[in-house]
């Protein structure tokens, strides 16, 4: 009944956004009264918290998935491969992405998008740690570089998907790519 919940609430914020978005709405999507929507969620923004933790889940081990076999990888193709599987994920339900970004801080803070940040975070520093050699300077402690990328990438990431600006997703991310590559770079 959960999950059906969870489904039924995610298709009414993706059809109709987070303030068309209603207990009734999604209990009538779910086949369910509203009393018995409110014997698993006290209110909407627990049905939303709940739909937005299951989105980071599933991106975070997406994301965790495609990168773990990577490591072997020259580093253009890890970073690219990365950012498109990444772009791929976020870009499964745009208003699902919007809801994420926009509400998303009010219904707990921030603490997802710091948990998300935190444990792809550290899969950077995974990555970068085992390939020292791409790395600028030692000056910079590898958590710092890897929370610049991160920070970076998700940023204009989310940007790209809910701005949808003049570039195609292969321009966007050979773009990326290359911003990400060219921080790697050493100074001269």
């Amino acid at each position: 009944m959960l999950e059906r919940i969870l489904d039924a609430g995610q298709q009414v914020l993706v059809d109709h956004g987070y303030d068309g978005t209603s207990t009734n709405r999604i209990a009538a999507a779910a086949g369910i009264s509203p009393g018995s929507l409110y014997q698993y969620f006290p209110n909407k923004d627990a049905i939303m918290s709940a739909i937005l933790d299951r989105f980071s889940d599933t991106l975070t081990s997406r994301v965790t998935e495609h990168l773990s076999g990577q490591f072997d990888q020259p580093p253009p193709v890890v970073i690219r491969t990365t950012l498109a599987e990444l772009l791929d994920a976020l870009d499964v339900h745009p208003e699902l992405q919007r809801a994420a970004v926009e509400h998303a801080p009010r219904l707990d803070d921030g603490r997802r998008l710091r948990e998300f940040e935190q444990r792809v975070g550290d899969l950077a520093t995974a990555y970068l740690t085992a390939r020292r050699d791409i790395l600028p300077t030692d000056d910079v402690p590898i958590s710092a570089t890897a929370w610049m990328i991160v920070r970076t990438v998700e940023h204009l990431t989310v940007r790209y998907l809910l701005d949808r600006p003049a570039l195609t997703r292969d321009q966007f991310l050979d773009e990326l790519t290359r911003l990400t590559l060219n921080y790697l770079r050493p100074p001269t």
